[in-house]
């Protein structure tokens, strides 16, 4: 997808699949027209960066926990789907009460990019993440959340 020559409510809806949060949606547009891809990349990382925790709570309502399949058919829960395709079925009752553990302690999903990484690897991610601070969690969370939508605006500049 050309991002300089999209019509804006068509990229803004596609940005918002890459990330759930208007001001990021509003800062990638607001950029345009961008020299090169690597330009919109670091436009994208900066704001992404500077999320707050409210952005943070609205942005996860619209991830599924690791281990359960989004059920949606919208192109957000395909990514889901793609992204978390190494965590297979043996694992999910672990997931499921790893999960429950940290949303206990956190108050909110376990969020991790999960592409290219394996089931084991992820629930072991996810258990060590148990032993930090809520304030530590909350940044790794955030930086989850930025690769997260790093990696899907590189699906959309590449179709």
């Amino acid at each position: 997808m050309d991002l300089n020559s999209a019509p804006e409510m068509d990229l803004a809806e596609r940005l918002t699949t890459c990330l759930a949060v208007p001001r990021w949606v509003r800062e990638v547009l607001a950029g345009r027209p961008y020299a090169d891809e690597q330009a919109v990349l670091v436009t994208a990382e900066r704001a992404a960066a500077e999320l707050t925790d409210e952005e943070l709570t609205a942005a996860l309502a619209g991830h599924p926990r690791i281990g359960e399949r989004a059920a949606s058919a919208d192109l957000g829960a395909a990514w889901s789907r793609s992204e978390q395709s190494g965590v297979d079925g043996s694992a999910a009752e672990e997931f499921v009460a790893a999960n429950e553990v940290y949303e206990r302690r956190f108050g909110r999903i376990y969020l991790v990019c999960a592409s290219g990484r394996s089931g084991p690897e992820l629930l072991a991610d996810l258990r060590s993440r148990l032993d930090n601070d809520p304030v530590t969690e909350l940044a790794v969370t955030k930086d989850e959340l930025r690769k997260i939508a790093l990696l899907r605006l590189r699906k959309v500049l590449e179709s």
